[in-house]
C-alpha cells in the first residue's frame, strides 16, 4: 500500500499500479516488462542489452536463479509481481552495462521491496502508468487482468471527448492514399508498427477494388 500523502507520480505508487494486473503468462511478462523499458528514457551502455526480454531469455534468468520459478508448469504457468520486479530490474542493471554474474550476486537474497525501490528509482519519471504504456500485442491482447485492462483502456480512449486537442499519425498507404490515426486511439497507442498497419489497409483496399484496377 502507498503511504498516506504519497504523489500519485511518485515513480514507486506508479510501479505499484502494475500489481493488479498480475499475475501474467510468460509472453505478457515479456511484452510487459518490454513496454516499460521501451517507454523508458533509459539509453543502453551496452548496445547488446535489448531492453526487450525474450521468453527463452526469461526462461534462461528462471534455470539461473536470477527469476524465481513460475507457479505451474508449460503453458499453465503464470508469472507474479515479484517475477515482474526481478525481470525488470535484471534488465536494467543488463542496461546500464552489468554483467549477470553482477547481477546475480546482487539479487541474492534480495527482497521484493528492495528491487522494487530500486527499479522505480532508476526509471524515474519516465516510467508510466500502465493505462499510459504504449503496450504492443503481438496477434492477441494480453489475457486475464491484463486482458481486462487493456479492453478498458480501449473502451475508454474510444469514449474520449472529441473536443479535446489532439496530435494524429499520418501513416502512408500508397498512392493517393494516406491513413490519419488520432495519437491517442488504440491502434496507434497499442496497435502494430506503421508498416503493417499500411499493409493491412492496403490488403483491405485491393478487396473493395474492381478487378483489373491499378
Amino acid at each position: 500500500m502507498t503511504g498516506a500523502g504519497a504523489s500519485p507520480h511518485d515513480p514507486l505508487h506508479i510501479l505499484r499500479e502494475y500489481r493488479t494486473l498480475a499475475p501474467w503468462n510468460l509472453r505478457d511478462l515479456a511484452s510487459l516488462v518490454g513496454a516499460v523499458l521501451d517507454a523508458s528514457a533509459i539509453t543502453p551502455i551496452n548496445a547488446a542489452a535489448k531492453a526487450q526480454p525474450s521468453e527463452r531469455t526469461i526462461r534462461f534468468y528462471v534455470t539461473k536463479g536470477l527469476v524465481s520459478p513460475p507457479e505451474g508448469r508449460g503453458t499453465a504457468a503464470t508469472y507474479s509481481y515479484r517475477h515482474f520486479l526481478q525481470l525488470l530490474w535484471i534488465k536494467l542493471r543488463q542496461m546500464e552495462g552489468a554483467t549477470l554474474l553482477t547481477i546475480t550476486k546482487e539479487m541474492q537474497d534480495q527482497t521484493g521491496d528492495v528491487l522494487e525501490r530500486r527499479a522505480a528509482q532508476t526509471l524515474g519519471a519516465s516510467l508510466l502508468l500502465p493505462d499510459r504504456l504504449p503496450l504492443r500485442t503481438k496477434g492477441a491482447a494480453p489475457r486475464g487482468k491484463s486482458g481486462r485492462a487493456l479492453t478498458a483502456w480501449m473502451t475508454r480512449d474510444a469514449q474520449r471527448d472529441p473536443e479535446v486537442p489532439s496530435s494524429w499519425r499520418r501513416i502512408p498507404v500508397g498512392h493517393g492514399i494516406e491513413l490519419h490515426v488520432e495519437a491517442a486511439h488504440p491502434l496507434a497507442r497499442l496497435g502494430p508498427d506503421e508498416s503493417a498497419v499500411a499493409e493491412a489497409v492496403r490488403q483491405a483496399l485491393a478487396k473493395l477494388m474492381p478487378h483489373g484496377s491499378a
